[in-house]
Parts: structure tokens; sequence; C-alpha cells
């Protein structure tokens, strides 16, 4: 099956408005215009550790000799492909703060915790709030059922096939959904690299507010 190609910007261009864009870029790597010009944009953010444990996973994927303990050094360095994970997280949490109009900063943890608040979090954020009409009779559960981890995971596009995205490798299309549990990362850190993982992220968020 062929591989699923990455559009030049050119065609990008060409999508008719409203567009919706995901990436993985730090907010410094992102056109000024992002924000002044309109769009919005909405930040997920994880754990550090399931952060971590996550990236593990999948950079093993195509490289079986990339152990747990060289992840964790790197990582906890702050060498990763978008750069530190703390520098990440703060970029766009001032965005959110200075510009919480445009901003919208959500922690994984917390959605997964609460879904239909969030979903309607989002929506209300997008300038498409929920009807009381459509809250009576189910719509923000029904979007929650039809975007949960398990329907999407499912569907063919996702289970099957492959893609080009890691320096030319192959990768197929399920290895980007693998278990979307939080605190998973407690199945393979030990408590030494839970401790000081923690102790790193807290030193390099200390006076932001944002705590993880």
């Amino acid at each position: 099956m062929p591989y699923r190609q990455l559009h030049p910007l050119s065609d990008l261009e060409k999508l008719p408005s409203p567009r919706l864009l995901s990436t993985h870029f730090p907010v410094t790597l992102l056109p000024p215009c992002v924000v002044t010009l309109g769009c919005r944009v909405v930040y997920l953010c994880r754990s550090p550790k399931d952060v971590l444990v996550s990236l593990w996973h999948f950079i093993y994927k195509v490289n079986k000799n990339y152990s747990i303990d060289k992840a964790f050094e790197l990582f906890s360095k702050g060498e990763s492909s978008y750069g530190p994970i703390w520098e990440h997280n703060l970029g766009f949490w001032k965005e959110s703060i200075s510009n919480s109009d445009r901003v919208l900063f959500l922690k994984y943890d917390e959605m997964m915790a609460q879904l239909v608040k969030h979903v309607k979090m989002l929506a209300e954020f997008l300038r498409v709030p929920f009807t009381e009409e459509e809250v009576r009779c189910g719509v923000v559960e029904e979007i929650v059922h039809l975007c949960s981890f398990d329907k999407l995971k499912s569907m063919p596009v996702n289970s099957s096939g492959v893609s080009d995205r890691i320096g030319g490798e192959p990768m197929e299309n399920s290895s980007f959904f693998r278990t979307a549990k939080v605190g998973d990362w407690a199945n393979y850190l030990t408590e030494e690299m839970a401790k000081k993982l923690d102790g790193i992220v807290e030193e390099k968020l200390s006076g932001s507010d944002l705590t993880f």
C-alpha cells in the first residue's frame, strides 16, 4: 500500500476556509500571524512523563536499539525533535494568558477526566457553541463517542496502511494509536526516573503557575 504523503504548503493554501491544521511545532516556529490574523490555536499537552513514554514507543517502532534508558537520558536533557518539553509547554502557556481569546491551553489528563465539559469548552472557544436543544438531545455525548480513542483507533484509515513520517522510514498508521491512557508512564519508568523528571520539569516551570 502506498505511503500517505504530506501536502506541500502550496496545496494547504489552496484548501477552502475554514482550515483545520495540526502540528507539533513549538509556538516559536509558528508564523507570528497565526494568532494576530484571527486563527484560533488549541494546544493540548500531556504529563511530561507520559510524553516521554509515548515518544519512546513511537521511535522504538523504527529503532529497536532505542532503549527507555536512552530515551529518558535525552528527554531529561531537553533533546527531542521539537525541543525541551518544558519550553514547548511554556511557550503556549504564556500565549494562552496574553491571548486567551485566540489560544486555548488544555491538559490531556483533565480533558480525559471531563470529556463533555471540554467538548463544550472547545465549541465555545471556536465560536460554535452548542444550543440548549443540542445539549438536551445528547449531541455533546454523541460527539464524545464518535471522537473516542477506541472509535478512532478502529477506523480502517488508522488501523491499516503505512505513512512516510520519520526520515523516510515507513510507519504503520496503527502506530499513531497506542493506549491513550493517563499515567501509563508508571509501567515503564522507575521511581527514580519519575522523581528526577518531575524535579527537572518543576524547576523549569517555576514561577509560571503551570504545573503537572
